[in-house]
């Protein structure tokens, strides 16, 4: 009995397997083989993807159209029909063996969804600018962040960034709003965040970019520079789906064309003896390219992996990635881990879920500015010299006065790193109440740690650096944000009506505090390094402060929908914030919009025109762009102030800064007309809008004098107001014969900013080379005009004004001559004439693609065109006047060469050198091959035998052709300040780039 027993469980194991495998092998043996032909109103489709519903299993129809599947429950297996320009099909297998499908045509725009704030719409619903920029585009570009994957994507977009590691771009939606920053709201699965550089794009699913009041108003005071919703990817009902890919990437910096030591040489004598002054004694042995010392191959490495799956239940989504770039300047660098956890679960009317990141980010930076140092610096100057503190070669009085940096010095003697820690996420819990009417609640956190540190050895790096000791300084940030929202949602549809609307409630507080402490002459240890330590050294230095701000917010949206045909949407926001005074810490924000689709009226009709919608909209939003408490008064303390008989210096405290309690919301009106259409069965579809914006009461600081109780700092007050108006026009057509894919997407902008008033009497105001004046754009290049250069003493004689004074007495053949305007007979900055604008008349994004059975090729281009830029750099090596490099080829004027446009070396010249002239304004138009890749994907019979859903290689490049008349390195340079837009002093060039990529899926 015993040994029966026993066998009898023994057996148990194998009898469950063979059942299994019995199952197993009658489950297989009962598959459906399913075949047909797929066609459109033209004949077959080739490359039409098949795939049975919730699973893994999948073909590609082939050239003649046909398919073959195997479907193992035929009975309630449903099929997928998928094919580029066309509406996707889902059709029951019902135990047919035999399926034809014809596919219709349709806008790949019209069905799709798209996130608005708080919400979704179709894009055939939407009465607002609303940009859906393609996440593959933006994914295959080699970047460090979203806002550099943009530019070119989408109307009413200027980008502008850089490829220094680590950088962040700037982003600018449909112009200038006000004149404290441009960087539009960024909102990732409904957190109010940043996409920056500690972000991963890698996990994006989709973006929108909403452009003006009516979509944007949703966000109120936070939007008046536009919103980009970020949508995280998520998981999906069925099997793990596992995804990686891997991203090389070499980049190259592009070079300025210098003098070598001969050519410099001569020119550097010639400025000398026409200066009457001794030459140089240069060491004519060496011959240093700066450029080779600063700058090296850089390197990019992107792997990303990513798990999803989940059931009807619950879904999840789990991703992880590594982005290190190795800058093209020494000593730069950028490293960043990314982790993201995303799931939902759903049990009857209950739904929770979350969205977890966890970033750290870490940028090594080099000080000065490397892209002009290299131009400053001699070639006669060796990269070494012992008689130098720190052994670094910089020039001397004697042999070399120059005002550039060594690169390798700083590189070696400072190590300055600046680190990141963040973790964002929130919760959300969903009560369907009703069919029609959601209950969703959320709560989301935002945590950053930030850790810099600056330790600077002993040594030196440029002429004439006074002794200092080796210095530690180090700070250490915190910020956080608490986001908490309720919001009800009512979806109904009565016949022909629908009516969408929801009511939300919204509280922010955001927290940030700093602590920062140095000390000198830290010590080395006998190997050489320094203690990295604040126990050590001297002097202390310590400071800190913490602010606060919070916002507490209502909301409410309507849309109304009557048979797709004429549709109205209402969006109210109230917004209270700690930044203002007490009688304004509250604004609202109102919008309206209304779109018709004349195309569903009885009397419409057209063979060609398949879609026609008409769109307008007007809407308020605010801005509150101040510090937490730039409404108060500063009081600080003051260490100097003698009191008494002996005067003896006291420990005092000063108001540095004035109240202004008035302080309240700038307010931009928008208007927006435009119509969406599409022809040709679908394949051509085109996008127009005019708009315009008016912002009120900007804030600005009012410049006040120091007996006022001012000292310091100029309160802000609500002073200027400014203009936009402008015209967007997108077209996108794409098209399928049988194997052969092609699109193309065209996108054009022109925009045009005006200052209405700058407030209190106040006309014009400088920065710079530039003058910002009521009636004009911002920062309009402001300088001396040049005519030529006096080619003889007659000229200079017979140069006059109108009363017979001649204008510039103590010029010399071969300086330039510069416009007396003004007829006074004197150059002074009152000739100073507007020379141009730094702002483009247009921008141009052209995208194409084409795809022939397994091969992709895709081009995008980028075009901005009737800037005038300020080339800084240039103003360097064509200035005579100090001891910088030269322009290899320059030819100043010599009574042997006449025909030049250079003037004539002169060393100390103040009148050829000066900076405030139309000489160094460029023609900054350009037109770049922002990206073209070509990617090879495995066909599915490939992928079958090992095993993957999907496997592709792909080789891509950036910025390789540029086509512009602009001499410096970068016609897209970035430049922080708003009113110079247009200087380019050294900015940090868009690098060329050629990348491999891989990636895989199963």
């Amino acid at each position: 009995m015993k040994r029966k027993l026993l066998w009898s469980r023994s057996m148990k194991p194998c009898l469950i397997i063979l059942a299994l495998l019995f199952s197993l092998s009658a489950k297989l043996s009962a598959q459906t083989r399913v075949s047909g032909t797929i066609t459109d109103n033209t004949g077959t489709l080739a490359g039409v993807g098949v795939q049975v519903k919730g699973t893994k299993i999948s073909a590609v129809t082939g050239s003649d159209g046909t398919f073959s599947i195997s479907v193992a429950n035929p009975a309630s297996d449903i099929l997928v029909f998928t094919y580029i320009g066309y509406a996707a099909q889902e059709i029951p297998v019902n135990g047919k063996s035999l399926i034809n499908v014809n596919l219709k045509s349709q806008s790949a725009d019209l069905s799709e969804v798209v996130v608005v704030g708080y919400g979704t719409q179709r894009k055939s619903d939407l009465t607002g600018a609303v940009s859906v920029v393609k996440v593959a585009d933006v994914k295959k570009r080699q970047a460090t962040t979203v806002a550099e994957s943009l530019q070119g994507l989408a109307t009413g977009i200027k980008v502008r960034g850089g490829g220094q590691p680590g950088s962040e771009a700037q982003i600018q939606i449909r112009g200038l709003k006000n004149l404290s920053g441009t960087n539009p709201l960024y909102v990732i699965d409904g957190l109010i965040t940043t996409a920056n550089r500690d972000f991963n794009p890698a996990d994006i699913e989709s973006i929108q970019i909403l452009k003006d009041a009516s979509a944007a108003a949703i966000y109120g005071s936070r939007a008046a520079n536009g919103v980009i919703i970020i949508t995280t990817k998520k998981g999906s009902a069925g099997p793990m789906q596992v995804s990686f890919s891997a991203k090389t990437t070499v980049q190259t910096m592009p070079r300025y064309d210098l003098a070598e030591t001969d050519e410099f040489a001569r020119i550097n004598y010639m400025a000398y003896d026409n200066a009457n002054v001794p030459r140089q004694k240069l060491n004519l042995s060496n011959n240093t390219n700066w450029q080779d010392v600063a700058y090296q191959t850089g390197l990019v490495q992107d792997y990303n992996m990513d798990f999803s799956g989940g059931s009807k239940d619950g879904t999840y989504f789990v991703s992880a990635g590594y982005f290190k770039n190795k800058g093209a300047v020494i000593s730069t660098g950028f490293d960043r881990y990314n982790f993201r956890v995303n799931t939902k679960s759903t049990k009857g009317i209950f739904t929770v879920g979350e969205n977890l990141a966890v970033s750290n980010a870490k940028t090594d930076e080099i000080s000065g500015n490397p892209v002009l140092d290299v131009v400053r610096l001699l070639p006669t100057i060796p990269v070494y010299d012992a008689a130098n503190p720190g052994g670094f070669g910089y020039g001397n009085e004697n042999s070399a006065r120059t005002f550039g940096t060594n690169p390798l010095a700083i590189a070696s003697v400072e190590d300055r790193t600046n680190e990141n820690l963040r973790i964002r996420g929130n919760l959300y819990s969903e009560l369907q109440l009703l069919k029609s009417l959601k209950y969703r609640v959320s709560f989301g956190y935002e945590t950053s740690r930030d850790h810099y540190t600056y330790l600077r050895k002993e040594g030196s790096w440029t002429l004439n650096q006074a002794y200092d000791p080796a210095i530690l300084n180090e700070f250490r940030g915190e910020s956080s944000t608490i986001l908490i929202e309720n919001t009800l949602n009512f979806n109904e549809k009565f016949g022909k009506h629908s009516i969408s609307a929801i009511a939300g409630q919204s509280y922010q507080k955001d927290k940030y505090a700093r602590i920062s402490g140095t000390k000198r002459n830290i010590l080395a240890n006998p190997s050489g390094g320094y203690y990295d330590v604040l126990d050590q050294g001297n002097e202390p230095q310590t400071a800190g402060y913490r602010t606060q701000a919070n916002l507490v917010s209502y909301f409410g949206r309507v849309e109304y929908n009557y048979d797709d045909k004429y549709l109205v949407n209402g969006v109210i926001r109230t917004d209270g914030v700690s930044r203002f005074g007490p009688s304004y810490k509250y604004g609202t924000f109102p919008s309206v919009s209304a779109a018709w689709r004349i195309s569903k009226e009885e009397f419409f009709h057209s063979s060609w025109i398949d879609d026609l919608k008409l769109r307008a909209n007007y809407g308020t939003l605010g801005s509150s762009n101040i510090g937490p408490y730039d409404y108060i008064a500063i009081i600080n303390t003051f260490s100097t102030v003698p009191f008494g008989s002996s005067q003896a210096v006291q420990q005092g405290a000063t108001q540095v800064k004035l109240a202004n309690s008035d302080l309240k919301w700038e307010q931009v009106t928008q208007q927006n007309y435009g119509f969406d259409a599409a022809f040709l069965q679908n394949k051509l579809s085109i996008t127009a809008e005019y708009f315009t914006s008016k912002t009120k009461d900007v804030l600005i600081e009012y410049p006040l004098l120091i007996s006022t109780g001012n000292d310091g700092g100029n309160p802000f007050v609500n002073g200027a107001t400014l203009g936009n108006h402008g015209f967007e026009l997108s077209a996108s057509y794409q098209n399928n014969t049988k194997a052969f894919k092609y699109n193309a997407a065209l996108n054009f902008t022109t925009l045009n900013n005006k200052v209405i008033s700058l407030g209190y009497n106040k006309n014009r105001t400088f920065v710079g080379n530039t003058v910002t004046q009521v009636g004009d754009p911002i920062g309009m290049w402001y300088v001396l005009q040049t005519d030529g250069l006096f080619q003889n003493a007659a000229e200079v004689a017979n140069y006059k004004n109108s009363a017979g004074k001649i204008i510039q007495p103590d010029a010399k053949p071969g300086d330039i001559r510069f416009s007396d305007t003004n007829g006074d007979g004197t150059i002074t900055n009152a000739d100073k004439v507007i020379a141009g604008s730094p702002w483009a008349d247009y921008e141009i994004g052209l995208n194409l693609g084409a795809s022939y059975k397994g091969f992709s090729l895709t081009m995008d281009w980028f075009g901005s065109f009737g800037a005038k830029v300020f080339n800084g750099p240039r103003s360097v090596t064509d200035n005579f006047s100090d001891n910088s490099n030269y322009r290899a080829g320059v030819q100043p004027w010599t009574p042997d060469n006449p025909n030049t446009t250079v003037p004539r070396a002169f060393y100390g010249s103040t009148t050829n050198s000066r900076g405030d002239t139309d000489r160094w304004l460029e023609n900054g138009s350009f037109a770049r091959l922002k990206y073209i890749g070509l990617t090879y994907s495995l066909p599915r019979h490939m992928l079958d035998k090992i095993g993957f859903s999907t496997a592709q290689i792909t080789l891509s490049g950036q910025n390789l052709i540029t086509i512009t008349k602009y001499t410096g390195l970068d016609p897209e340079f970035s430049n922080n300040s708003i009113f110079e837009k247009g200087y380019d002093f050294g900015a940090f060039p868009n690098l060329k780039s050629v990348s491999l990529g891989v990636q895989f899926g199963f």
